[in-house]
C-alpha cells in the first residue's frame, strides 16, 4: 500500500476518527492477580475457585505473569511511535477485556477526553467468536456502562480482520526462516512446518465467519480457511526464500480448555509432535501463526510444554517467534485504520491483502461468528 502521506506531504487524513484504541486480552501480573483474571475469563460458567487454581499453574510456574500486557506496551509504544512519523496526530490508547487496564475504564478515559468516534484494534487476526464477536460484545457491554453513568456514547469502529496482510505476513515468514537457521543443518532441509493455533470447539469453528464470507463451505468455516491460507503463504514464501521446495507442513492445534466430551480441533501440537517422530521427521519449527504476541499460551503451551515433548521424542524442534510489536505490524495498524477511514469517507481506498481469500469485511453481520450460548447485543455490526 503507498505510503499514507499525500503528495504535499500533508498529514495523513484519519477523519472520522479521532482516537484508536488497542484491544487485547489482558492477563495477570502478579501471583495474586491469576485467579481474579481466570475469573473474568470464565465468569458465568460455575467454576470454583479450586479448579481456577489448578487452571492457573502455568501461570504460577511464570510468577504468576503473564507477559502479555508487556507486550501490548511494547505496541502501543510501537503503534505510537508509527503514527507520529508518519504525520498521523491520532491518540492511541490501550484496554483489555478481562484484566487491567480494562475495557471500560479505558473507554470511560476516552470519552471524557473528548473522543467520540473511535477505530479498534482488537489482538486477534481471525474470524471466530473469541476472537471477534466476543471483543465486540465487550464494547457494547462497556458503551452499555458508560450510557449507564451519564456519558456520551461513543461510536466505535473495529478494523477488519489482519490476518492476510502483509506487515502481518511478512513477519511470520521471517520469523519461520530464523526458527529454521537455529536447527542443526543436518536437518534444517527436511524440517517439517506445525502450523499452531488455538484450538477451538468444532461448531464454533464451523460458524465462524459470515454466511456471504468466500470461506464459508470450507471444512471449518471462517476461522479454519484463514489459518490454512495464511500457512500456505508462508510456505511459499520460505520455500522461494531458502530454495527447498515441497516441504511438509500441517495446521495444528494448541490450548485446549472444554470438556472432553464436546469435539475441538485436532490435532494437538503435542499428538503432532508424535506423529512426525513415528514417520521418522528430521525435525519440526513450530509457526504460532494463530497468535499476536508470545503470550503465556506460547510461552507455555509451546516452549514448554511442546518443547519437553519433543525433547522426550528426541525430535530437534524450533519456535518461530510471532509478530509481536514489530515496525512492519505497526505500520499495517496504521495502513487498516486509513483504510476504514477513508471507506466511512465514501472513498475508495485499496484494500491490502495477500492470499487467495481478499480482504475480509468492515462491517460483521448479526449472523456472524455467533455465541455458542445465547445471542447477545455487539457493537461495529450491520
Amino acid at each position: 500500500m503507498p505510503d499514507a502521506r499525500t503528495l504535499n506531504d500533508q498529514a495523513p487524513d484519519h477523519a472520522p476518527y479521532d482516537a484508536l484504541l488497542l484491544l487485547s486480552f489482558g492477563g495477570p501480573e502478579a501471583p495474586g492477580d491469576v485467579v481474579p483474571f481466570l475469573e473474568n475469563v470464565t465468569r458465568g460458567r460455575g467454576i470454583p475457585k479450586e479448579r481456577l487454581a489448578e487452571v492457573g499453574k502455568h501461570y504460577f510456574l511464570f510468577g504468576g505473569v503473564s507477559p502479555i500486557n508487556e507486550q501490548n506496551r511494547e505496541l502501543l509504544a510501537a503503534l505510537r511511535k508509527d503514527f507520529a512519523e508518519a504525520g498521523l496526530g491520532l491518540p492511541v490508547y490501550w484496554g483489555n477485556r478481562n484484566w487491567s487496564p480494562y475495557l471500560v475504564d479505558t473507554l470511560r478515559e476516552m470519552v471524557e477526553d473528548g473522543h467520540r468516534r473511535i477505530a479498534v484494534l482488537a489482538t486477534s487476526a481471525y474470524a471466530g467468536y473469541s476472537g471477534c464477536r466476543q471483543y465486540r460484545e465487550n464494547l457494547a457491554d462497556a458503551i452499555d456502562q458508560l450510557i449507564g453513568e451519564g456519558l456520551p456514547e461513543p461510536k466505535v469502529d473495529v478494523l477488519r480482520r489482519f490476518y492476510n496482510h502483509p506487515g502481518f505476513v511478512g513477519p511470520m515468514v521471517e520469523a519461520t526462516l530464523a526458527a529454521l537457521a537455529d536447527l542443526p543443518a543436518v536437518v534444517r532441509d527436511g524440517a517439517h512446518l506445525a502450523f499452531t493455533t488455538h484450538s477451538i470447539p468444532l461448531a464454533m469453528a464451523e460458524s465462524s465467519g459470515a454466511p456471504e464470507d468466500p470461506a464459508r463451505g470450507t471444512p471449518g468455516g471462517a476461522y479454519v480457511a484463514q489459518h490454512l491460507d495464511v500457512a500456505r503463504l508462508i510456505v511459499s514464501a520460505v520455500a522461494e526464500a531458502d530454495g527447498v521446495f515441497g516441504r511438509p507442513w500441517e495446521l495444528v492445534y494448541q490450548s485446549r480448555s472444554g470438556a472432553p466430551h464436546i469435539p475441538w480441533l485436532e490435532p494437538d501440537i503435542c499428538d503432532h509432535l508424535e506423529a512426525l517422530r513415528e514417520a521418522d521427521a528430521p525435525a519440526a519449527v513450530m509457526v504460532p501463526i494463530g497468535f499476536v504476541s508470545d503470550h503465556m499460551e506460547v510461552k507455555y503451551d509451546l516452549d514448554t510444554e511442546a518443547v519437553a515433548k519433543a525433547a522426550e521424542l528426541g525430535l530437534p524442534v524450533a519456535r518461530a517467534a510471532t509478530v509481536g510489536a514489530d515496525q512492519r505490524f505497526a505500520a499495517a495498524v496504521r495502513e487498516l485504520l486509513l483504510e476504514r477511514a477513508a471507506t466511512e469517507r465514501g472513498e475508495t481506498p485499496e484494500r491490502c491483502a495477500v492470499g487467495s481469500l481478499g480482504p475480509s469485511h468492515d462491517l460483521c453481520a448479526r449472523t456472524c461468528c455467533p455465541n455458542p450460548r445465547a445471542p447477545r447485543p455487539a457493537a461495529a455490526e450491520l
